[in-house]
């Protein structure tokens, strides 16, 4: 602990003064004679919070334990000297404005000084209006530099949000895409079963008795009006229940599934064109533990990218597989045309699902694959993306705790390998 002759704390004699002083600027005198240090408390005790200590590392206790915005130190003390001081202190909070004051001034101590980011140096004996406007200058550089910091601050926080925003938007579009096309799935069976129903009406509308030919017909009918209200209620469940799923809740969702779903999402997407076009099931289906809209939105957006690559016609594949034990992860180095993401977040535990996503394109040059996982980062028009699809695929990915490979070669394409932490399917 610090002696009263070592560091001594200006008080304030009621509580009223004592608010007001903790909104003024605290300042640190360091002198070991005492008759500068006792001045200069009683030139700005008016002004400012002042702290006063005798030798060096009582000023850096002192700066420990109080938020210290300026201080005048003086060069020649015993035991640590002021450069040595300033040096600690910019250790211990690099925002703290410094006056140096010496009656030994050299050119190697103020370069030494300057070096060290002192504010201003001052000679002894001081004057007094010099020393008020170092102190003042000093104190005005630490709010201006707090505003600065803090604007920053609030900026990097802004920019934060809007990003945010702009990727919730993104993902609300594809996944108002995803349900639009089941809508669509569902408003096939529906079409199916409201035709059935007009030939029965045709068939039996207006019969007083049915015979053996009519009943065989309406049985069929029925059969076959039954499996299409069982189409619909299935996908209407499994997307309803997406939406409905809390964020902690393990999901359960048949990846062959969402790949049929998937690849009929593909099939009649704008972005497909003239490119060929391929996806495999995988051999034996599992579960994927993750929402399966994020899942399909993942692959929907790489798939799209692979589409999006060229404007020339290429292939697009899709292929997937099962590891049922954990992946070697010494083998994924990141290389100029390697990267492997979320490594430290994966939950690698089999079963795991990969799901393949390759072209046949152009390929990504060595200097842009660091980039791609940027937000807004897109060597695409504006027309074709904004720049957040792979973003978005990466947070959802570490939001499923999986990991996403790419893999690139100039002039052969690119593929990129998904892997999402699965299960087996219940008995």
């Amino acid at each position: 602990m610090l002696s009263p002759s070592e560091c001594q704390l200006e008080q304030q004699p009621d509580l009223a003064s004592a608010r007001a002083k903790r909104r003024r600027g605290t300042l640190l005198i360091v002198d070991d004679d005492d008759g500068p240090r006792q001045s200069l408390r009683i030139v700005f005790k008016d002004d400012y919070e002042v702290l006063l200590a005798s030798n060096g590392p009582a000023a850096i206790q002192l700066a420990q334990e109080h938020q210290i915005d300026a201080a005048v130190l003086d060069i020649r003390m015993a035991g640590m000297s002021g450069i040595e001081l300033l040096e600690r202190l910019k250790f211990v909070d690099p925002a703290i404005e410094v006056v140096m004051m010496t009656a030994f001034e050299t050119t190697d101590t103020m370069r030494q000084a300057l070096r060290l980011r002192a504010c201003d140096y001052i000679n002894k004996p001081f004057d007094l209006s010099t020393m008020r406007a170092a102190v003042a200058k000093a104190m005005q550089r630490r709010t201006l530099e707090s505003e600065l910091h803090t604007n920053t601050e609030k900026l990097e926080e802004l920019m934060h949000e809007l990003q945010l925003h702009k990727m919730e938007e993104q993902m609300a579009h594809t996944r108002g895409q995803i349900y639009a096309s089941i809508i669509h799935d569902i408003n096939g069976p529906l079409t199916v079963i409201s035709g059935f129903i007009q030939m029965l009406n045709q068939r039996i509308g207006e019969a007083s008795t049915l015979g053996a030919e009519d009943l065989d017909f309406v049985r069929e009918r029925l059969k076959t009006i039954t499996r299409q209200v069982t189409n619909c209620i299935e996908i209407s469940r499994r997307y309803l229940g997406f939406l409905r799923r809390k964020t902690d809740e393990p999901a359960r969702v048949a990846v062959n599934q969402l790949l049929a779903d998937l690849n009929h999402l593909l099939r009649v997407h704008p972005s497909r064109q003239s490119h060929e076009f391929s996806l495999s099931p995988l051999p034996s289906n599992v579960e994927v533990r993750m929402n399966g809209t994020d899942f399909i939105q993942v692959l929907l957006n790489l798939a799209v990218n692979a589409f999006q690559c060229s404007p020339v016609p290429h292939a697009v594949a899709i292929t997937s597989a099962i590891h049922q034990e954990p992946l070697d992860l010494t083998t994924f180095k990141d290389t100029p045309q390697d990267r492997f993401v979320n490594i430290e977040g994966f939950d690698n535990a089999g079963p795991i699902i990969a799901i393949v996503i390759q072209d046949n394109g152009p390929g990504i040059p060595e200097e842009i694959l660091p980039k791609i996982f940027e937000p807004y980062f897109s060597t695409k028009s504006a027309r074709q993306g904004t720049g957040l699809g792979l973003s978005i695929v990466l947070r959802l990915i570490r939001e499923a705790r999986g990991a996403l490979h790419v893999h690139t070669s100039a002039g052969q394409g690119t593929t990129f390998t998904v892997y999402v932490p699965g299960q087996q399917l219940p008995a």
